[in-house]
């Protein structure tokens, strides 16, 4: 793959050899601006993490890329189609999954994934032997002719997960994939992710938890108000901030002030019960504050060298801390909104034969819901970040 040098000194994607293009994406609901120019890359085999505070555009920008909402002005290609005249190609080629599962609990896990490659136009020895691969892929084989209503929470979405890998897409949107899920289902997840990335699918991340975004993405992109703000390798981003420091924790709080006034000289600051001072020279100065410690007479319960988080980023560049996701930023719908020929090219419409739901219910042809009672054939009913309540977009089917 083709890089250009960015300001910052990342390494981004050239245009022509993206998985996704998003150029000046605007989208606003009668006063209220979602998108105000967004525009952003993902490579092919690259992950990139999409950070921002509720309402800041993550959800909209997801919707417009994945053909569930259109936007005002702007351009989107996703895998070489273009979102607005293309819509039914750029479905072909992609794979969405939201914040819930949305497998029938009612059906097996083979059950579920027979029955979504049968929507996706598979005959039923093919879809039979998908359904194995994917099983297998995610580790789901000794599960797989349970129903799904016995499975854990972890396993519910490995299994959301493989039912939008049917179709082995080229792009990959994930909204908050691990919500809920505990340390070790989240770990297998992530490992299921990676391994998207090792066979040249782009990822583009939406997550609420930060460590995630440090742990997977190759690159992310802070967006607040409905523009980037920010962009670069998680490194590149904590660099920003700021370099590694030095935190010392005074074993009785009451010394803090003498602790300050130790190492006043090294530019210490107070923290919480805390005290943080640069480290451009690492273990050195580690050293240093270590033996002033000493010579000042002051037990210490912790001293170590750290570098910013991507929260004390995130609060940098944002002016708020990162926030679970409330009904002004609500997630994604759907596990797969990837319709089968027939498909309705309204870039808001993704009907067509072998539509599928999100509504733990399978929806005849023609008809893609975001798991809500809505419209008939043809329509996509969804939310949006900041949209006042639910918007509706119909069209033929």
């Amino acid at each position: 793959m083709t890089f250009v040098e960015e300001r910052t000194g990342e390494r981004r994607p050239e245009q022509a050899t993206a998985a996704v293009v998003a150029e000046d994406l605007r989208l606003s609901y009668g006063t209220h601006t979602a998108l105000d120019g967004l525009s952003l890359t993902v490579g092919a085999g690259e992950i990139v993490g999409l950070l921002g505070p509720n309402g800041a555009g993550k959800t909209t920008t997801v919707n417009i890329l994945s053909t569930l909402e259109p936007p005002d002005s702007g351009t989107a290609r996703v895998g070489g189609h273009d979102v607005r005249t293309a819509p039914a190609d750029v479905r072909e080629v992609i794979a969405l999954t939201g914040q819930y599962a949305s497998v029938d609990e009612e059906l097996t896990g083979r059950e579920n994934l027979v029955l979504f490659a049968r929507l996706l136009g598979l005959r039923k020895a093919a879809a039979k032997e998908r359904a194995a691969e994917l099983l297998a892929a995610f580790d789901l084989l000794e599960a797989a002719d349970r129903r799904a209503a016995t499975y854990s929470g972890g396993m519910r979405r490995r299994l959301d997960l493989a039912a939008g890998l049917v179709r082995d897409p080229a792009v990959v949107f994930l909204d908050e994939p691990t919500t809920g899920l505990d340390p070790r289902s989240r770990l297998a997840l992530w490992a299921a992710v990676r391994e998207l990335r090792a066979r040249g699918v782009a990822v583009l991340l939406t997550t609420q938890y930060l460590e995630e975004a440090d742990r997977l993405a190759d690159r992310v992109v802070v967006i607040d108000r409905g523009r980037v703000i920010a962009t670069g390798t998680p490194q590149q981003l904590k660099e920003q901030v700021g370099g590694t420091f030095c935190e010392v924790t005074p074993a009785d709080p009451a010394d803090a002030p003498r602790v300050l006034a130790a190492l006043a000289d090294l530019g210490a600051d107070a923290r919480e019960d805390a005290v943080a001072l640069p480290a451009p020279d690492g273990p050195a100065t580690l050293a240093t504050v270590v033996r002033r410690m000493e010579d000042a007479g002051v037990a210490l319960t912790d001293i170590a060298l750290r570098r910013p988080s991507l929260d004390e980023v995130f609060l940098a560049l944002t002016g708020r801390p990162a926030e679970h996701r409330t009904a002004d930023d609500p997630a994604v719908p759907g596990p797969v909104s990837v319709p089968g020929p027939g498909d309705a090219d309204s870039g808001a419409d993704a009907a067509g034969t072998g539509g599928v739901r999100d509504g733990r219910e399978v929806a005849g042809a023609g008809d893609v819901r975001d798991g809500r009672d809505g419209p008939g054939a043809g329509d996509v009913r969804h939310d949006n970040d900041g949209a006042p309540g639910s918007g509706t977009q119909g069209g033929a089917g």
